[in-house]
């Protein structure tokens, strides 16, 4: 579903400041039904792999394909039709939402415009029953949710596009610790339900582990590990990952 072929991606300096390099010569393959998590510290190339697969920013050299086109050159038809094949979750759900937009309105702005306004009002109610929401919830605004009800929100404006993929970048760090477990248990549900491929970013490995089957552990914009999580937390080969794991908060005996 999703590739990426030697990718880097460079920021230019500007007024005399160095180039950074957000992404170094990255390559890996998410397959269809999958979820790939990406681990690393602030500043390792995570979300910008995310903004590279949402198209958001173009690679430097390499290429980025999605359902098989390459979104560098993609034409103008294939771009159209990339948002039913791929949504993202961001990390901040305020943020995220029109604040003058109702709950509602911000789940059908998206499908209305794809599959017609009737149909999306139509799927509406569904949609709140499958994150968890009262129907009452699509007259609210953003101000009156809770952080994870407002990621809710997120959840299902992206899943009333019917995507193939789902890019969560950091989707339960701006969470308190109840909320993320709640928000966690519902992707994975609604992941196994609508057969979601699944790009999941995160600084956590300890949320890694419980949510993704292969994992790739980014440290500033390399890929310096890979594998299936349970392999990598029993024997991490590199120095980083190391680090990582003995990072996670150990929960008192």
């Amino acid at each position: 579903m999703v590739e990426l072929a030697d990718v880097t991606k460079i920021f230019r300096g500007r007024r005399g400041t160095p180039d950074h390099v957000a992404v170094d010569h990255v390559s890996f393959e998410l397959m269809a039904g999958e979820t790939l998590g990406v681990v690393g510290e602030s500043g390792s190339g995570k979300t910008t792999i995310a903004r590279l697969v949402l198209s958001l920013v173009r690679p430097t050299t390499g290429a980025v394909r999605v359902a098989g086109v390459e979104l560098a050159r993609a034409t103008r038809e294939e771009r159209k039709r990339l948002p039913r094949i791929v949504q993202a979750v961001f990390q901040d759900p305020f943020a995220s939402l029109d604040p003058r937009m109702t709950v509602g309105a911000s789940i059908c702005q998206g499908s209305k415009r794809v599959f017609g306004a009737k149909a999306a009002q139509a799927a509406l109610g569904d949609l709140l029953e499958h994150v968890g929401l009262p129907q009452r919830y699509r007259d609210l605004y953003p101000h009156e949710l809770s952080g994870g009800q407002r990621q809710r929100v997120a959840i299902a404006r992206a899943l009333a596009m019917k995507p193939d993929v789902l890019v969560a970048d950091e989707p339960v760090s701006a969470l308190d610790v109840s909320m993320q477990g709640q928000v966690l248990n519902l992707l994975i549900d609604l992941r196994r339900e609508f057969s979601l491929s699944c790009l999941f970013i995160s600084h956590d490995l300890g949320i890694v582990q419980q949510f993704c089957e292969r994992v790739l552990v980014m440290e500033t914009g390399r890929v310096v590990e890979e594998g299936v999580p349970g392999k990598i937390f029993q024997n991490p080969a590199h120095p980083y990952t190391k680090s990582l794991i003995e990072a996670i908060p150990k929960v008192p005996a």
